[in-house]
């Protein structure tokens, strides 16, 4: 019996930061990355001299001086971003004395108003005063502020309410208007299929010693089963699925000896990539998306903690990014390198005319359904 092609992927611990093939199965992978070590603390500088100027790091080496130093800074850290243009790794606080403990890590040290405390404050509010569909709204430690956006179902009575919120923010928070409708991007056609529904599959992981893959929690929620051709004969069984909230689905190979199952992602006559551990994002960090739909695309992560209002519910704890997306995209790949980041959800706009998609962290996917990369 011909083996089926299948989904890949590789067990890796879970760090800081895969779409199904189209024979049928979709092919991810996570293959582990070492990271360049960080930088030592540089000399203390002279009295009276001026402090050396960060020398520039690569984006890898810039994560992990990221979540080196936001470790050691605690709340003192009040966001970090990375500069693709400057090369530098960019460490927002509030109290300029920390400054050289920033520098000397590698970073460039930016005082700023706001606290992460005190942004994440501003969006517990809007939560309970304008959890409105068709709202959207993400920490951003570029502007030091909270991006909401109002998609255009936002009108009359709704758009004042918002308006309202916003206000009593006041210079935490940004409102901008949206051009297209918040919506997750699932579609009836090809990929994995779950009846009329097809979406794209995220990752291979494993669960006590079986198989699984990990989709979008908006597809589990509409689909028991899944195969890999409209109205073929199932491979996978959904066994948890978790929308609105969070959004992401745990599914199971019903046989996966006859379900390859690799731990890479389709890059779509590209080859593929090997993906070997989960990583959480960074503002700023260049990254990939592999969709049945639209295929690969690539754009930057441009918020964290992100809200999503959507007509079905609400989503929270999303990495927002401008890599576009369109229906029967969800629940695929977000990744950087050998890096699973996300799984994704929805959005707005579409990859004629670009647009804005959240996506589920992976790690905290992992965490919840006790799994890990194979």
């Amino acid at each position: 019996m011909t083996k089926r092609r299948a989904f890949v992927r590789s067990a890796v611990p879970t760090v800081r930061r895969a779409g199904p093939a189209r024979s049928g199965a979709a092919v991810l992978a996570v293959a582990a990355v070492a990271l360049p070590a960080a930088l030592l603390p540089a000399a203390h500088p002279a009295r009276g001299a001026a402090p050396p100027e960060p020398t520039p790091v690569t984006q890898a080496a810039a994560l992990k001086i990221a979540s080196d130093l936001t470790a050691r800074l605690g709340d003192r850290a009040a966001g970090v971003y990375y500069d693709a243009t400057a090369r530098q790794l960019v460490v927002n606080i509030t109290d300029p004395a920390n400054a050289d403990t920033v520098r000397a890590a590698g970073a460039v040290p930016r005082t700023v108003k706001f606290t992460t405390a005190q942004l994440h404050q501003a969006t517990v509010t809007l939560g309970e005063q304008a959890r409105i569909p068709g709202t959207a709204w993400a920490v951003d430690p570029r502007r030091n502020k909270v991006v909401i956006t109002a998609d255009p179902t936002v009108t009359g009575a709704r758009r004042t309410q918002l308006d309202q919120a916003v206000a009593q923010l006041g210079e935490k928070a940004v409102l901008r208007q949206g051009k297209a409708v918040f919506r997750p991007f699932i579609a009836g056609g090809d990929a994995i299929y779950g009846g009329v529904y097809r979406c794209s599959l995220g990752f291979n992981v494993t669960k006590g010693g079986a198989s699984y893959f990990l989709t979008a929690g908006h597809c589990g929620n509409v689909a028991a089963s899944w195969s890999d051709a409209q109205a073929g004969q199932p491979f996978a069984t959904t066994v948890d699925s978790r929308f609105p909230g969070t959004d992401f689905a745990l599914v199971k190979y019903d046989d996966p000896q006859s379900t390859a199952h690799p731990s890479t992602v389709d890059l779509y006559g590209g080859g593929t990539q090997q993906i070997t551990q989960a990583a959480e994002a960074t503002v700023g960090e260049r990254v990939r998306r592999s969709g049945s739909t639209s295929q690969v695309h690539e754009g930057q992560v441009t918020g964290l903690d992100a809200t999503v209002n959507y007509q079905e519910g609400t989503v929270t704890g999303l990495i927002d990014t401008n890599v576009c997306a369109e229906p029967g995209d969800s629940g695929g790949s977000l990744f950087d390198g050998a890096s699973a980041i996300g799984l994704t959800s929805g959005g707005s706009g579409d990859c004629t005319a670009g647009g804005e998609t959240f996506y589920q962290p992976v790690p905290a996917a992992l965490r919840a359904e006790g799994a890990q990369l194979p």
